[in-house]
């Protein structure tokens, strides 16, 4: 019988001058091509995904605080999966086996079960489809509630950026985003909504595209401009205008970009992760923000959606 690589069972997808790689542990977007030019940072098939990278995040994005939150009256203790921080990072999916229910030449769709457990009981069915076309690559999540009461629930994907050549640093970034979420330095614990021109225009504010430089970004940010559609785009390019866009709807009035700062320099800023987020960061704990933190409940039997798209920029 053949080995299954590190990543998982390899879906490749086609669709015109488009390439993807969906690897089935955490229905990662292992890589993304457009006319052979990387759209995403990419790792091998046989490789423990670093970072991340590329996972969907399920049933929170980002970080629940201390790993604690309250919901329906009980108290609920996460296990420490950010333990230089002591937060649970990024949901209880990015490690599980997704199935392929449905495959094609230019789609896939897997599912996987978040099943009920001390410090999440309840069941959830998550289904994500990836489908190329020629306007990109559309990754949409489906969470389905098959417990008996209502669930907290959030979702996000967790692509980094390559507009082409270079580091993070070279690239132009153009982020439509009015509001920038504060937080502490030391463990990034969210304080506080302020206006992205507010204190450090030079770091947060890129409503007119300019270049990254060297800015450390790893932040959430709301208050997006959207266009005539409900669209919001944030695109990344190089100085010869070619780049990479990713899109998405109402479903995400959130969006975490991190300038992905590593210890060490060759592993640093080799893409920029742009998350499109149902919910904010710790948003389990929604009370305890004055800012309205997105948490979506979902009744049983009941479902919620969310999607996004990534596209070259030629």
């Amino acid at each position: 019988m053949a080995r299954t690589p590190a990543s998982g069972t390899q879906h490749a997808l086609r669709a015109g001058d488009y390439e993807a790689v969906i690897a089935s542990v955490g229905a990662t977007l292992r890589s993304l091509t457009h006319r052979g030019r990387d759209l995403v940072v990419p790792f091998d098939a046989d490789e423990v995904r670093p970072a991340h990278r590329g996972a969907t995040l399920a049933p929170w994005p980002n970080r629940v605080v201390d790993g604690t939150y309250s919901f329906g009256g009980r108290e609920f203790q996460l296990a420490l999966t950010e333990p230089a921080r002591s937060h649970a990072l990024h949901g209880l999916a990015t490690w599980l086996d997704f199935e392929a229910i449905d495959k094609g030449p230019d789609h896939v769709t897997l599912a996987a079960v978040v099943q009920p457990q001390t410090a999440y009981p309840w069941r959830i069915i998550v289904i994500t489809r990836f489908e190329l076309g020629p306007e990109g690559l559309t990754q949409t999540v489906t969470a389905r509630n098959e417990s008996t009461e209502a669930a907290p629930w959030g979702t996000a994907p967790h692509p980094y950026l390559m507009a082409g050549e270079g580091r993070v640093d070279d690239w132009i970034l153009e982020l439509p985003a009015e509001q920038v979420l504060a937080v502490t330095p030391d463990r990034l614990i969210p304080t506080d909504v302020v206006a992205v021109d507010a204190d450090d225009p030079e770091r947060f504010d890129f409503r007119d595209a300019r270049r990254i430089g060297a800015a450390e970004i790893d932040h959430a940010y709301t208050g997006l401009i959207r266009g005539g559609d409900g669209i919001a785009t944030v695109r990344v390019t190089t100085a010869d205008g070619t780049g990479v866009s990713m899109s998405w709807d109402s479903a995400c009035p959130w969006v975490q970009v991190h300038t992905a700062d590593k210890p060490e320099p060759v592993q640093s800023r080799l893409g920029l992760a742009v998350e499109p987020m149902t919910c904010a960061p710790d948003a389990f704990n929604a009370s305890r923000y004055a800012y309205d933190a997105g948490l979506i409940v979902i009744e049983p039997e009941a479902s919620a959606t969310a999607s996004w798209r990534i596209a070259a920029i030629a």
